[in-house]
Parts: C-alpha cells; structure tokens; sequence
C-alpha cells in the first residue's frame, strides 16, 4: 500500500485542521446542550405547582384564554375585588359576553358591568398588545396577568415588552393534571411543557432583539387565524 500524503498524516496540515473543527464543533454542541439545559430548568422553576391568590390588588385584570378554568379564576378575582374591570383577551368572534354569563350563572352580575372582551388577538404577542391599549385607554397603571402557570413565563415576557411602564402581577392557573402527578409522568403534559419551553426560547430572543431595532413582526411559535377559526365559543389560541 502506498504511503499517505503527507498533509493526511497525523503531522499533516489537513489533519491538523480537521481534528480542531471536530473539537471546536464538539466544544460548541456542549455549551448549546448546556446551556439548553440550564435554561429549562430556569424555566421549570418559574412554574408554580399551586394556585396563590396575588398579594396586592391592581387596577385591571387581563385573562388569556386557551387554558382550563382560566376565565372562570380571572372572573372570581374580579368579584373578590382584584380589580376594577377585567379583559377577556383572545375570545372565539363568535362568543359574547352572555355566553359567558350561562357558563358562570353564579357572577352573571360581575359579566355584565365589569368585563370587556377581546376578539382580534390570535396569539400571546396579540394579547399583550390588546392588553396594552385596554390599559391605556382606562389609566390602568397595574394589571394582574392570569393564564396556565406553563404559559405565564411567555405571557410575562410579551407583556412586560408590549407595557413596560404596567406593573404586572402574575396569577397562574394550575390544571388538575398539574396537581395530579408529575409534568414528565404524562406524556401529554411533557410535550405541552416542553413545546412551550421552546416558544418562551423564541419569545425571549424576539423580544431582545426588537430592544435592538430587530423586530421579526408576530410571533413565528403559534398558529394563524386561518387554524383557530374552526374553534367554537372559547378560543383557545395559547
């Protein structure tokens, strides 16, 4: 056999080359596993495991819907004197507030005098915008956030983007498959955990790079009108 050349032996240029990008890709892959990794459980840890009622009260309350019992907490809240009004940001263009009403006889009182709906958001970016002119147009200065306790990183996110001078109090909405076991025990609750995992991610550097004068429009993670518009009465876009 031949002798190989001697930019292929091991003192060769080409050799030497190689082995270094091979370690530099390995160096890169470990700090993007890494840092994955971390930045998972940074989230997980902002996750509560138990509904708290907010510490202070606030002007308004904004409830995204998508999620079990969210718009059924975000209504007792405002009866137990959280807020002055409160805004359904997200709902089906087919429901009204009197379909609400039915679906919680006991605050129909509440419904009427005290809550506002929002139609046009199709995803988290839509809510904090809608939120946002609500806010605006009330002389709100405070305004308690209620979703899924796995959504509320992101919702933060867009909110605290879209009205940085609103303070944001979070109450997060935990489900009973939540309660029940936990969220890697169920294969359905992992992928949801996970998938949103990944929106936070994308939420977080969209946000920062707008800060920078890069801003990518709406958001790339979440579905297009064009796929919400066959769910009836409540939507559930996040």
């Amino acid at each position: 056999m031949p002798p190989k050349p001697d930019h292929m032996t091991e003192r060769g240029p080409a050799y030497v080359w190689l082995a270094r990008s091979r370690a530099l890709v390995s160096a890169v892959l470990a700090i993007v596993f890494a840092a994955a990794g971390i930045g998972f459980l940074a989230f997980l840890s902002q996750l509560r495991e138990a509904e708290a009622r907010p510490d202070r009260k606030a002007d308004g309350i904004v409830v995204l819907t998508g999620g079990s019992s969210r718009v059924s907490d975000a209504v007792e809240l405002l009866a137990a004197g959280y807020g002055k009004r409160l805004l359904i940001s997200g709902v089906h263009p087919a429901s009204a507030a009197s379909d609400i009403s039915r679906a919680l006889p006991e605050n129909q009182s509440f419904i009427r005098c005290c809550v506002d709906l929002d139609h046009s958001a199709q995803n988290t970016q839509g809510n904090a915008e809608q939120a946002r002119l609500w806010a605006r147009e009330r002389g709100f200065r405070s305004v308690i956030v209620v979703t899924s306790n796995y959504h509320m990183p992101r919702a933060i996110v867009e909110f605290s983007h879209a009205m940085p001078d609103v303070v944001l109090i979070p109450y997060a909405v935990v489900g009973e498959k939540w309660r029940d076991e936990p969220w890697w025990a169920n294969g359905t609750t992992m992928r949801l955990v996970l998938s949103e995992y990944f929106k936070y991610v994308a939420a977080e550097v969209r946000v920062r790079l707008a800060a920078l004068g890069l801003d990518f429009g709406p958001e790339l993670s979440e579905p297009p009108a064009s796929v919400l518009s066959h769910r009836p009465a409540t939507a559930q876009v996040n």
